[in-house]
């Protein structure tokens, strides 16, 4: 079903996309619970754009030799961290409960054991309309009991799904919070029932104004052991956020995991770029992109609103490794990439560890939503008819990243790696292919993604790192201990290689075995290929 068309406005564009609702994997007619892209681009229209040099790490790593002219980039995550906080931190993971129709308990078991020992402490449960979730929810509760972990689970109402025009409809809210409330696994803040939203700012519940509505519908009505700690994820003006006060607990900042601010418009207006960017970036232009990814202006509009409402504000970030979405008008009419060059991941990851004490909580966006590409757990379940894109195409590997940066983020200080490590990741094809037999076409904003490959390290000790894509293009480059980020560009034909060698002895040899740069595509595929040593 299509809903309502949304106009979001940019500082320097507007755009507008269709509000879309998440599809149920077994109807053949797009239902309730697709995924996230109807109104997931930023409306914070005041919010700044960060300056042109806010950066990350610095470059620390030796270019040793360069087999072929690509462009390369280096750095190294800082050694230290802001002072440890002493509130808790927590590292959650976004969970699409509509892409499980098919879980049974030991399939959430097996995620939930796999998500804990990458360094999450829980899943937000994102359940939307269809009846059938409800029962999923049970097992994912279920599971984490029986895990033994301790991982917490908290509900992320999907508010661009589920009903919220009558004070009925927030009975099923008040349900879920109600029915968990005093399980052993259920996310408690300040002695109170964690509970968040995706969207829910058009919300009143039957009330005569949004507040009104979750003030009196939702928030007034738990009381005792499911009162809740609400910070949802409303897409409004952070300037606005004063208007709940006594309603919300605090605010989850969905549209900080991405510079969404740049788009091809946005780029095309940069000094130094003239008229099509499509034969490629020149090197002043990524370079001022690069300011862009992992902002944390994003963040400060939230911290600084937030804190003007009073102590006791709770402020969750997010994180995200990817975006991709393919759908046509005739399905969810949803198709364009943001960018995720740079290393985004980590680069996000690093500048959140930097504002560590202003951050509470990290929402990794996500651990199976396929229809986006930015998934971090496992390819199972039930796909929101996302196949072509994803299928094939593995992220676990960003786990390995994934359980770094969360220490560093939980504890104030960047671990000592004890185990060498590599993951690379890369797109299917070049990003000025023409796909053969694709009535979709590109996705907005192709023009401004690099073809390379990139490459995180994770070194015990000094070492040499040799990337290549060929047998002909490679680079080697010498990296401390810690993390290190590399790229290397990528031609049609081209794979991913890479070795990681210390003392004459090669310790990693990481080859992509089912990954080739296709020149020409039968469809558009801008999702990333990620491989990871053991």
């Amino acid at each position: 079903m299509v809903a309502l068309a949304v106009l979001v406005r940019f500082p320097f564009l507007a755009l507008s996309f269709i509000a879309l609702s998440h599809a149920s994997p077994l109807k053949i007619v797009p239902s309730s619970d697709i995924n996230h892209s109807n109104i997931q681009l930023s409306r914070d229209s005041a919010v700044p754009a960060p300056a042109l040099n806010s950066s990350g790490p610095s470059s620390s790593m030796t270019l040793i030799s360069s087999v072929s002219a690509t462009a390369t980039t280096t750095s190294q995550a800082p050694t230290g961290t802001s002072s440890p906080s002493v509130s808790p931190k927590y590292v959650i993971a976004h969970f699409m409960v509509g892409n499980a129709y098919p879980f049974t308990v030991d399939n959430w078991l097996a995620d939930i054991f796999l998500a804990h020992s990458s360094g999450i402490d829980g899943f937000a449960l994102n359940v939307g309309v269809d009846d059938w979730q409800p029962s999923q929810v049970a097992n994912a509760y279920q599971a984490a009991l029986q895990s033994g972990t301790g991982f917490k689970l908290f509900m992320s109402f999907d508010m661009s799904s589920l009903p919220c025009s009558t004070a009925a409809d927030a009975g099923t809210l008040r349900t879920y919070i109600t029915t968990y409330a005093t399980h052993p696994n259920q996310l408690l803040y300040n002695g109170r029932v964690f509970a968040s939203t995706f969207s829910g700012e058009t919300c009143t519940f039957g009330q005569g104004s949004v507040v009104s509505g979750w003030s009196t519908q939702f928030v007034q009505q738990l009381t005792g052991s499911s009162a809740v700690h609400f910070v949802p994820s409303f897409f409004i003006d952070p300037s606005q956020f004063n208007t709940y006060s006594g309603v919300i607990d605090g605010m989850f900042n969905w549209n900080s995991a991405w510079p969404t601010q740049v788009t091809t418009s946005f780029v095309s207006s940069l000094p130094g770029v003239l008229g099509d960017i499509a034969s490629g970036l020149s090197s002043a232009v990524t370079s001022a992109l690069s300011g862009y990814i992992g902002s944390t202006t994003p963040d400060d509009a939230y911290i600084s609103n937030l804190t003007a409402m009073g102590a006791g504000q709770t402020y969750m970030a997010s994180v995200s490794p990817w975006f991709f979405t393919h759908y046509g008008p005739s399905s969810y009419n949803k198709n364009w990439i943001y960018l995720g060059d740079e290393h985004l991941y980590a680069t996000r990851w690093e500048s959140l560890i930097k504002i560590r004490d202003q951050v509470d909580l990290v929402e990794i966006i996500s651990w199976n939503d396929f229809g986006e590409s930015h998934y971090i757990g496992p390819i199972e379940g039930a796909q929101p008819m996302s196949q072509s894109w994803v299928d094939g195409n593995d992220h676990t590997g960003w786990l390995n990243l994934t359980s770094y940066y969360a220490s560093a983020f939980k504890t104030g200080t960047y671990p000592t790696p004890t185990k060498d490590q590599l993951v690379m990741w890369s797109r299917p094809h070049p990003a000025a292919a023409s796909a053969s037999n694709d009535s979709v076409g590109r996705p907005t904003n192709y023009q401004i993604t690099q073809d390379l490959v990139w490459a995180v390290v994770l070194a015990t000790s000094p070492a040499t790192v040799e990337l290549s894509t060929s047998s002909t293009q490679s680079q080697t480059f010498s990296v401390p201990a810690g993390v290190s980020k590399l790229s290397i560009s990528i031609q049609p034909g081209g794979t991913m290689h890479g070795t990681l060698s210390r003392g004459g002895q090669t310790v990693i040899d990481l080859q992509a075995t089912n990954f080739t740069f296709e020149a020409q595509p039968t469809t558009y595929n801008f999702n990333a290929h990620v491989i990871a040593s053991p």
